[in-house]
């Protein structure tokens, strides 16, 4: 299936004259056809634009002058800014003719690097829920394993048009687990979802914690875009100096592996959950890893704290919009965001001050080890109507414990499949590394893909 080829293999076709991008296109545009109508991992698509981008393209590689990711589909999540495309971050509350007037640092990256951004990806709103579901669409996205199910979020549309063959390379975007949860709830061959260190990928608009990286279906696709995203760009005051983000050479033999299965708050992980990551571990320890159990080292205080922040944040936003566009929020949201209303100062910084608990003890937690291994989340996927595991407004982060840490720390993290539950829905594995080890945790990841037992088939 061509729409379903990684990005190494369409380099090299386009490379011998096997395939042409208007092929390739063509394919992605058809794939996308026969599955959105069930999925809504689209909210727009530019098919005349990027079969001439296509076209375009194909006369780089005939004439020997092809950029490195010439011809590759890629899609861009709707809070990417491009100018001249909707820009309503997945809420109604937006004007309706809301379009960005600047482009942001990674749909920049991938547009010098020769990659056809074809389509913007579907997000819940204001790309605060774990789930598809947003006062926008019609629909929630959902997961191509199983549509009854959410692809997880905030990357919602990201994740199902990967899982479901619509070109190898999606971007989207992280505060708190918003590449690596759908990556892993619809984790596959690795659905894989690297939250970059902090500063690795130049982003615009910029927030604490928060960063774009690849939802790809290899880790090798996920390196081949990194490399492109982590050129930098003086917009991003927290830009990092380039460096290694190509997976190295990594022996498993003596490498110290934290396992941690206690995130100290929030859901208790699923017996089904807890097994595969083990089965992980084990695999790791047979070829030489030295995993060690690492306790928990997060608190109910740092989340909560974090939580009130946030809803401090988002309740500002919200309660500045004119009373007509304000009810058009999702209800979820607004129920979410209405006890900041009643926050004083001291509640707020106290939010605020989380943020640093919380980076200490991540990085003090995980500095014995080489790297670190998780659950994703502690559980499958949930129905795809629901704002989260619990839909509870009043407790809307209890499934986020094990991937939170890692944005207020700024450590790469990495989102890939480590077996199925019962009913065949996958269950994810994050692997965590130290600040700046992007490359590592790659590395570890493509060491997993070759011990992992055979794969299910992607649902195409």
């Amino acid at each position: 299936m061509i729409a379903g080829l990684g990005t190494a293999a369409l380099l090299a076709a386009y490379r011998r004259g096997e395939l042409s991008p208007v092929e390739v296109m063509q394919a992605v545009l058809a794939q996308a056809a026969a599955r959105e109508g069930e999925l809504h991992a689209l909210c727009g698509i530019d098919a005349e634009g990027a079969l001439a981008a296509a076209r375009a393209s194909e006369a780089r590689w005939r004439a020997g002058t092809a950029l490195p990711l010439d011809g590759v589909p890629v899609t861009l999540k709707e809070n990417i800014a491009v100018p001249g495309a909707p820009y309503r971050l997945g809420t109604a509350a937006t004007a309706e003719d809301a379009t960005a007037d600047f482009e942001a640092p990674p749909a920049a990256r991938l547009r010098e690097a020769g990659a056809i951004a074809w389509a913007r990806t579907t997000m819940p709103d204001y790309g605060m829920l774990s789930s598809g579901l947003s006062s926008l669409y019609a629909e929630p996205a959902r997961n191509p394993w199983d549509v009854h199910m959410t692809p997880g979020g905030s990357s919602a549309g990201a994740a199902a048009a990967a899982a479901a063959g619509y070109g190898p390379l999606h971007l989207g975007t992280d505060i708190g687990g918003s590449i690596r949860l759908p990556a892993g709830w619809c984790g596959l061959v690795g659905l894989v979802g690297l939250k970059p260190s902090h500063g690795r990928v130049p982003i615009k608009p910029g927030y604490a914690g928060r960063v774009a990286g690849p939802l790809t279906r290899t880790v090798e696709d996920a390196a081949l875009m990194l490399a492109v995203l982590a050129q930098p760009d003086a917009r991003d005051p927290t830009q990092l100096p380039p460096g290694q983000v190509l997976p190295r050479p990594l022996a498993l033999r003596g490498l110290r592996v934290g396992l941690w299965l206690d995130a100290g708050w929030g859901d208790a992980v699923q017996p089904e959950v807890e097994a595969a990551i083990h089965g992980v571990a084990r695999a790791f320890e047979q070829d030489g890893a030295l995993v060690e159990p690492l306790p928990a080292f997060t608190t109910r205080e740092m989340a909560d704290g974090i939580d009130r922040f946030w809803r401090m944040r988002s309740w500002l936003d919200i309660s500045a919009l004119p009373p007509e566009r304000r009810a058009r929020v999702l209800p979820y949201i607004l129920d979410w965001v209405a006890p900041a209303a009643h926050y004083d100062g001291a509640t707020v910084f106290h939010g605020y001050s989380q943020m640093q608990a919380l980076r200490e003890a991540a990085h003090a937690a995980c500095e014995p080890f080489d790297f670190v291994l998780s659950p994703v989340a502690p559980m499958p996927a949930y129905p795809a109507h629901q704002a989260s595991p619990l839909h509870d407004p009043a407790r809307p982060f209890e499934h986020i414990a094990f991937t939170l840490p890692f944005n207020m720390s700024e450590q790469p993290a990495l989102a890939i499949n480590a077996g199925y539950a019962a009913g065949g829905l996958p269950i994810g594995l994050q692997i965590i590394g130290r600040r700046f080890d992007d490359a590592g945790v790659l590395a570890l990841g493509a060491a997993w893909e070759g011990l992992r037992p055979a794969q299910h088939p992607w649902p195409f």
